[in-house]
């Protein structure tokens, strides 16, 4: 059986590259569940579905086998067997994922695969519901979290650094509603386990945020 680490938190908290750098330090596999998404909505693409078809979706999602390994250092998100890294990020893609990821038979089948591997792996998995449904027996199970603000001024940072004109304030208020929405969805949501020990990465850099995660794992 792997050791699992569930990380979960709200939007712009630093889930994705913490994880990853856990990942990278103690050579586990990063489970990168958007990626994961993403093939369903390329398999049901192939499959000549329209996002509007839930019926056929429902029934065509059960078909698909989906993964992620590792070859020369690099994630491989795997659909039937097929590398599908450079299929997966494209504008139609992405649409078909919006419109099939709330679907709950896709999402069932989803977290299906995703338990399979971690069964089967040491795996890092970050979301919003991870510790609490997708692994609830994770042996580390983390709610990283981040002051609004301090959520908001990376956000801008990042953008800042494409050339991206945007204002602060309304970062912070885009962040803030989405919290608000991730915490009252009627879908598994947002919320810390009850076995989750909080992380509040507000003044800590991304080596520190990972360490203070490894660091549980000697509980």
């Amino acid at each position: 059986m792997g050791i699992n680490i569930a990380i979960d938190g709200p939007a712009g908290a630093g889930k994705s590259t913490i994880a990853k750098r856990i990942a990278r330090k103690l050579g586990y596999i990063y489970v990168d569940t958007g990626a994961m998404y993403r093939a369903m909505a390329l398999y049901l693409i192939r499959e000549k579905i329209l996002p509007s078809e839930t019926e056929k979706i429902n029934e065509k999602c059960r078909e698909a086998d989906i993964s992620i390994g590792y070859e020369n250092g690099e994630q491989i998100v795997y659909l039937n067997g097929e590398n599908v890294n450079g299929l997966i990020r494209t504008e139609e893609v992405g649409n078909m994922a919006s419109a099939s990821s709330p679907n709950p038979n896709v999402r069932r089948k989803l977290v299906e695969l995703q338990q399979k591997l971690a069964a089967d792996q040491n795996v890092v998995m970050d979301g919003r519901d991870i510790g609490t449904c997708v692994l609830p027996d994770a042996q580390v199970k983390v709610y990283l979290t981040a002051d609004s603000r301090v959520r908001a001024e990376r956000r801008y940072k990042e953008l800042e650094e494409r050339g991206v004109q945007c204002s602060l304030d309304e970062i912070e208020k885009d962040i803030i509603e989405r919290d608000h929405q991730d915490m009252t969805r009627d879908i598994s949501p947002l919320m810390q386990a009850e076995d989750a020990v909080l992380v509040d990465s507000s003044h800590m850099t991304i080596e520190e945020a990972a360490d203070a995660v490894i660091a549980l794992l000697d509980r």
